[in-house]
């Protein structure tokens, strides 16, 4: 029967790789701390998170904020826990902050990551496949292949 089958995870599996491919960044960087830490893995995956961040409250999260409201609450105000929390990150590095704190805001970097993916990928990252029109996911796909984000945008609860 046509419309039963269920929802493909494209949109969905797709997300979950920026996760992991910004988590892999961070940690590479940590990896090469010790031995002067090249830090272009945590600003390219630091510019990476801020791309996510910005395609998910600009395509994402809209066409689902009457059906998830509560639950997209949670995802801005961690979008600004991140947002943060990347903007001390990277005013340690500017400044050439000592190895130990910057490993310190990178490991707390990750904490924070974990726990606002652990929600996010279950819960809103399906509906991406599930509940958008079929323009909104052309949208949100055509963006994750090629889209950039505009220079000086901010997530909403910075």
């Amino acid at each position: 029967m046509a419309g039963t089958e269920p929802a493909g995870t494209e949109l969905a599996d797709a997300l979950t790789r920026e996760h992991h491919a910004i988590d892999a960044g961070i940690e590479a960087y940590l990896a090469g701390l010790d031995a002067g830490g090249d830090p272009a893995p945590l600003r390219e995956s630091m510019h990476a998170l801020r791309r996510h961040i910005y395609l998910e409250e600009s395509f994402l999260f809209p066409p689902l904020k009457p059906t998830m409201m509560m639950a997209l609450f949670v995802m801005l105000r961690e979008h600004g826990e991140l947002w943060r929390s990347m903007d001390a990150i990277e005013a340690s590095l500017d400044s050439a902050a000592d190895a130990a704190s910057l490993r310190t805001a990178c490991q707390e970097l990750l904490t924070l990551l974990d726990s606002h993916n652990q929600k996010e990928e279950p819960v809103v990252y399906p509906r991406a496949d599930a509940d958008l029109s079929d323009e909104a996911r052309a949208q949100l796909a055509e963006f994750l292949d090629a889209g950039t984000f505009p220079e000086g945008w901010t997530c909403e609860k910075a």
